[in-house]
């Protein structure tokens, strides 16, 4: 087989990156795996799921090339479940920063959220008033350079503050020096105190200014909206397509690692 089909596969430097995360050997710490020994390949486990997330299809329309979707499906479900995909997520995040001269841990981000509509997939959905919009909200937190370093996924219906708060409480360790976050005005209330009291982070409001008219840059804020922008470039995450919030968060996950490995091997 090829080493590389679509443009959406891992390139032989991307593989190399990554694959110590996996476990690629029956054998793991002196110690036999029981049942039968695999035999996919999960470098083209891998290239399915990103070949789904790019491209937006279902799982039963994989093209042959691919294993069969029940199987890559098992590896995407289980993977989420034990957190594999975020600890690679973590991983490759702290590389790219330490490429681009800066410590691995930031020290300041950016919150916002998207509300995003869903399909007729049945699953959790509400109505955001403000954007008029059925389905659910997005709140990403991203750092300077517009990395995720959280995703929380919940029904459209919950309101900004209330989505920063399951935000910030389930920050990862990765965070442990964030101190700064600048906000949109849609972020008022308690939360602001509540972040200061409890995490000891400053939430900053970047306003619109009053006398501006029409579509205008300001300033922090666009890094998170070119991180929503990012993410828009997967079909998968064009709509929620999703039945479980939590498989929307991976796919989230996914589509930035793709980002961060073609900006550590872009060939």
């Amino acid at each position: 087989m090829k080493a590389q089909i679509y443009p959406s596969d891992l390139t032989e430097g991307q593989w190399e990156h990554i694959k110590d995360l996996f476990p690629l050997q029956q054998h793991e710490n002196g110690k036999r795996r029981r049942g039968r020994p695999r035999e996919l390949d999960l470098r083209w486990v891998i290239n399915a799921i990103l070949y789904v997330t790019v491209t937006g299809c279902q799982w039963r329309y994989l093209p042959k090339e691919y294993p069969p979707w029940q199987s890559v499906y098992y590896y995407f479900k289980k993977w989420r479940e034990d957190r594999t995909w975020c600890a690679l997520h973590e991983r490759l995040r702290c590389q790219v920063r330490q490429k681009c001269g800066r410590h691995k841990h930031p020290t300041a981000g950016c919150l916002d959220s998207q509300s995003v509509k869903t399909t007729s997939v049945p699953g959790a959905r509400g109505y955001d008033k403000a954007k008029q919009v059925v389905g659910r909200k997005r709140h990403v937190l991203v750092d300077t350079l517009g990395l995720l370093l959280m995703v929380v996924v919940t029904t459209a219906s919950v309101a900004e503050s209330a989505g920063a708060r399951l935000v910030l409480s389930r920050m990862p360790g990765g965070c442990k020096k964030l101190r700064k976050i600048w906000l949109d005005g849609g972020y008022f209330g308690t939360v602001l105190v509540w972040a200061l009291q409890r995490l000891r982070l400053v939430l900053e409001v970047v306003k619109r200014p009053p006398a501006q008219k029409g579509f205008a840059v300001l300033p922090r804020r666009w890094v998170v909206e070119r991180t929503f922008a990012w993410l828009s470039n997967h079909r998968r995450l064009s709509k929620e397509y999703e039945r479980l919030m939590p498989t929307s968060e991976t796919f989230i996950y996914i589509a930035m690692m793709r980002l961060m490995l073609r900006r550590l091997h872009p060939n």
